[in-house]
């Protein structure tokens, strides 16, 4: 039998900057952790924009959660993550692919 060892050896208070336990420097632990949230954000603004225009579509079709589902080739509970706006459990490449199955290319636009 192989013996996994489980036991915690530290654990991060929330709010703490990670990279500062990890060992940088503090004014390098700061520029990464600042960078670092605002990929964080930018991402999530960025999931919440492509949700919204999946909602819009839904709505504007006037589709139950289930149908949406079939025609964006995806489970129910699925949709109904988009419509509220779960970002958390969505890559940015899986609600381009469903904006895709519906006839909306995305166009990324830098600056």
């Amino acid at each position: 039998m192989i013996n996994i060892d489980t036991d915690i050896r530290h654990v991060t208070r929330p709010g703490a900057n990670l990279f500062r336990e990890l060992g940088f420097s503090p004014e390098e632990a700061r520029r990464l952790q600042a960078a670092s949230r605002k990929q964080i954000n930018d991402t999530k603004v960025l999931k919440q924009q492509l949700m919204d225009e999946l909602s819009a579509w839904i709505t504007a079709h006037d589709l139950k959660q289930a149908e949406a589902a079939e025609i964006l080739m995806v489970s129910r509970p699925r949709v109904s993550d988009v419509v509220n706006r779960k970002t958390a459990k969505f890559t940015i490449d899986t609600l381009v692919e469903m904006l895709s199955r519906i006839g909306k290319p995305v166009r990324l636009a830098i600056g």
